[in-house]
């Protein structure tokens, strides 16, 4: 047996005895973006967070094949059977909902519910991808080239985090907590497992059995429009579209997406 290149940065909440529920983070994110939703979940459910490859502590051995989608989910499938956890539900936002999408896709029967947070399954054509990833390229050769503070600067000012920015002080914390991560482990992630990179998975929604729930800001234009799609090849999903919010929903509206999961899982 191969010896797993991941060294997987870990927390949980709650007791090991409730129902599990695994959170995927987004792009600069670390487990501990879910400590809000933990708080609130942690009575209900076993609570697991993981700092993704390139990300936090995590500690990666193998080549730059192991940031590639593809391997982290099988990392993660391990590392979930050698915590002797199957089933588990599922909660991913952003390269976290896509690289949960794999999962859901791949090993559909480790999964009881799934949510997904302004997320899609990757690119349909190869221009797309083509294009996505030559975007993806120049923004990591920019975040190798200038300082890590005025990147996060740049980062944030993306109009996908428009509504971020009316809470200065919470995103100037964020900003902090993100000057942890390492740059060229965030390049290697961005150009092994960005958007553009990974496969395609339009074509095995269907293939999706277990219960989904997609998670949307109202002023998230682009993935509600995303969600919108996806629902059509997912009968057995459903949306939640939260008011006044926009890409970052359990950041901005801690407490109504911690409603939201409890309610799905519990249904």
């Amino acid at each position: 047996m191969n010896k797993s290149p991941y060294r997987f940065h870990i927390i949980t909440q709650g007791s090991e005895y409730l129902p599990p529920v695994l959170f995927l983070h987004g792009f600069m994110g670390c487990a501990e973006d879910w400590q809000e939703l933990f708080d609130v979940l942690s009575g209900t459910f076993y609570c697991i967070a993981v700092d993704l490859p390139g990300h936090g502590k995590t500690e990666v051995a193998g080549g730059d094949t192991a940031f590639r989608m593809e391997q982290v989910a099988e990392g993660l499938v391990n590392q979930l059977n050698s915590m002797d956890i199957d089933p588990c539900h599922l909660v991913g936002y952003s390269m976290g909902g896509r690289l949960g999408v794999y999962l859901a896709v791949h090993f559909p029967n480790l999964w009881q519910r799934i949510v997904l947070e302004s997320t899609s399954p990757g690119l349909k054509t190869d221009t797309e991808r083509n294009t996505r990833c030559e975007h993806d390229k120049k923004v990591a050769e920019r975040l190798m080239h200038i300082p890590f503070e005025q990147f996060l600067n740049e980062w944030y000012q993306q109009p996908l985090f428009a509504t971020m920015r009316q809470h200065p002080d919470r995103l100037k914390q964020l900003k902090q907590s993100r000057l942890q991560n390492d740059n060229a482990g965030l390049v290697k992630s961005l150009q092994m497992m960005g958007t553009g990179s990974q496969p395609s998975l339009w074509e095995h929604l269907p293939g999706i059995t277990a219960p989904t729930l997609l998670i949307v800001g109202a002023e998230d234009t682009k993935f509600r429009a995303i969600a919108n799609k996806m629902k059509a090849k997912l009968p057995q999903a459903e949306i939640a579209e939260v008011p006044h919010t926009g890409h970052v929903v359990h950041w901005e509206q801690p407490k109504l997406f911690a409603k939201l999961v409890y309610e799905f899982l519990n249904t």
